[in-house]
């Protein structure tokens, strides 16, 4: 018979990809995961299904965290993205599609629209496959209420989903080729991947500077400023590190002894990118590593930009 250690340990992934798609948050996530366990391990009743009882403490402390969380972020500076997740540590091959669609910077930007309730039933249920009865449990609410809000956040959800690329490998090689020709910082060569309406977006939260104002619109706009960026950040000892996040294809900047200056996520479809969404905020990196001083790492650029 197992531990409850061993029990909690093997549903970690799972606990923590729930509360990550609902909080957009690692490190709320984690918090979310350690306060479950102890919550379970304080527990006298043994569950009938230890996965069911665990989902559901998770879920609700995950609410919670959430209500607050839409306060705080009513009032945050500029826009607001999840922290960058790098690896998604629960695999589930029935599931695969729905796992990698529900992670994406995009789909966790629409998450972040419903409504506490909508965001779990929706996770739990067309995420990660758990019955309604399960949902009502977790949620506290009746099976019909649960069944409500997942037809609400559904319909929400396919209205804005995002049309990615079919093929996981097209847009992995089409990210290759197009970070190869940032680094080049060659206007013709990056429009070729670039949707005429492309925008690229970045969450600095007030606490770094912001590459782009915020928002920069247009492919000739973003080629541009990627072209006027890219050799500078070169000369500085600037890297740029193709990496998977949040399931899309994106990279890891970091300055000339390692650390994070922000990450990358590209939104592909249709053979270009519809959107680059930089996380800047040094908040949401430490997560990544250790943290460069994006300031520091803007003034080496624009001394090198000048002096080039």
């Amino acid at each position: 018979m197992r531990t409850r250690d061993e029990e909690f340990e093997e549903l970690r992934p799972l606990l923590f990809s729930i509360a990550y798609r609902i909080l957009g948050s690692v490190s709320e996530a984690e918090d979310a995961v350690q306060d479950t366990w102890l919550r379970y391990a304080a527990s006298r009743t043994e569950p009938a299904s230890a996965k069911a009882f665990l989902s559901a403490v998770v879920t609700r402390i995950c609410v919670d965290v959430l209500r607050s969380a839409q306060r705080r972020r009513e009032t945050y500076v500029g826009p607001w993205f999840p922290e960058p997740l790098l690896s998604d540590p629960y695999e589930d091959p029935e599931r695969a599609a729905e796992l990698a669609d529900s992670v994406s910077m995009a789909a966790l930007l629409l998450l972040e629209r419903l409504s506490p309730l909508e965001r779990a039933a929706f996770v739990l249920r067309e995420v990660f496959g758990f019955d309604f009865a399960e949902v009502s449990s977790a949620l506290g609410r009746t099976e019909a209420a649960c069944r409500q809000l997942v037809v609400r956040a559904r319909r929400h959800m396919e209205a804005g989903r995002p049309r990615f690329a079919a093929d996981q490998r097209e847009r992995e090689e089409l990210a290759v080729r197009f970070f190869d020709a940032f680094k080049e910082g060659d206007v013709d060569n990056l429009l070729e991947f670039l949707a005429a309406d492309v925008q690229l977006v970045g969450d600095a939260g007030g606490k770094a500077p912001q590459w782009g104002r915020g928002v920069v619109t247009g492919a000739h706009n973003v080629a541009g400023m990627l072209a006027a960026l890219s050799a500078p950040f070169t000369r500085i000892g600037g890297v740029v590190e193709p990496h998977v996040v949040n399931g899309q294809p994106g990279a890891i900047f970091r300055d000339n002894a390692g650390r994070v200056v922000n990450t990358w996520t590209l939104d592909i479809a249709d053979g270009q990118i519809q959107a680059i969404r930089a996380v800047v905020n040094p908040d949401k990196l430490r997560h990544v590593g250790p943290v460069a001083d994006a300031w520091a790492v803007v003034r080496d650029t624009n001394a090198a930009r000048r002096n080039g």
